[in-house]
């Protein structure tokens, strides 16, 4: 096959470049690099099998030659709001991204006759009042607050491709994924992995806003990256979601971090800093990836932060 990867140069778009150049698929990234890097896919320039187009999918997309799949992961989705990557200081990118980007790379698809597949995620729910969350949980969202440019680009972006998939018949697919780490995350990137491990790197106390008690559920890249690859080949069509069904509190991650890292700094409550709609709990209910693609993540969280900490090391 030849796939097209928007947002190809992120975090989880590089992962997933490499996975079907190994398989002996060509890849075509399109990245404008607002938040990705080039430095994600350095490895594979000069490849044969493998191309670079700089360009931001808000605006018109045309690859030339065939493409048989289309993978839309383009987006900023950091939530801090001091980060100069997240999207509560890219606001009007990530509505178009999620609108125009997702509208743009649908049209590729249909032109082409390929298979689309959508990166959604956990954020649709809002902050949950149902734990864990299943697919046909409908959430709990402000369509006007600080982050409802994601929540509501994501929520259209799944709008749309289900209309494609009506009113085209396109073949499509939706993966709602939850909290994912690993290496070649943003060192900046202000989510909580990265700010633990950078800080634990340095010998600085591990920042933690309110009382910790707020939980989250972790999964690896190499398990997302499997799971996005077994929905892509299936024939399912309805959204499904892709993440670690381990739930733990922020002081526990802060505590293995710490361990693992040899940071004898500790941690220090600040406090809370959360706006009315971030969720104090999250955790998929991944029975649908069970019984539909025979997926659960392999990768233990301490395993995985082993990995990500020598890939941050490295870098820092």
């Amino acid at each position: 096959m030849r796939i097209l990867v928007t947002g190809g140069a992120g975090f989880i778009g590089s992962h997933l470049s490499d996975r079907f150049l190994e398989e002996g698929h060509q890849v075509v990234v399109v990245d404008n690099l607002i938040t990705g890097s080039i430095d994600n896919i350095a490895h594979l320039a000069g490849r044969e099998d493998f191309k670079f187009i700089k360009h931001d999918v808000s605006n018109f997309i045309f690859v030339p030659g065939q493409i048989d799949a289309v993978l839309h992961f383009a987006s900023p989705a950091s939530p801090n709001p001091n980060s100069p990557f997240g999207y509560p200081q890219l606001p009007i990118q990530t509505l178009k991204v999620g609108a125009l980007g997702t509208h743009n790379a649908l049209g590729v698809a249909r032109a082409h006759n390929a298979r689309f597949l959508l990166a959604s995620t956990s954020e649709v729910y809002g902050d949950p009042q149902e734990h864990p969350q299943r697919e046909d949980y409908r959430g709990n969202v402000d369509p006007i607050g600080p982050r409802s440019v994601y929540d509501e680009a994501k929520r259209f972006a799944e709008a749309i491709t289900m209309a494609y998939m009506r009113y085209h018949d396109l073949d499509t697919r939706i993966v709602r994924i939850f909290n994912t780490y690993g290496p070649r995350m943003r060192l900046d990137d202000g989510r909580v992995v990265p700010n633990f491990l950078v800080q634990a790197l340095t010998g600085k106390p591990l920042t933690i806003y309110g009382d910790g008690s707020q939980t989250r559920s972790f999964c690896y890249i190499d398990d997302l990256i499997e799971g996005i690859h077994r929905i892509l080949l299936s024939d399912f069509k309805e959204p499904i979601n892709l993440g670690n069904p381990t739930e733990m509190t922020i002081e526990t991650l802060a505590e293995v971090v710490n361990r693992l890292t040899g940071n004898s700094a500790g941690f220090e409550m600040l406090p809370e800093q959360r706006a009315a709609e971030d969720p104090q709990r999250r955790q998929p209910d991944i029975t649908r990836a069970k019984e539909i693609l025979d997926w659960t993540p392999k990768t233990g969280l301490v395993t995985g932060l082993k990995q990500t900490i020598d890939d941050f090391r490295g870098r820092l």
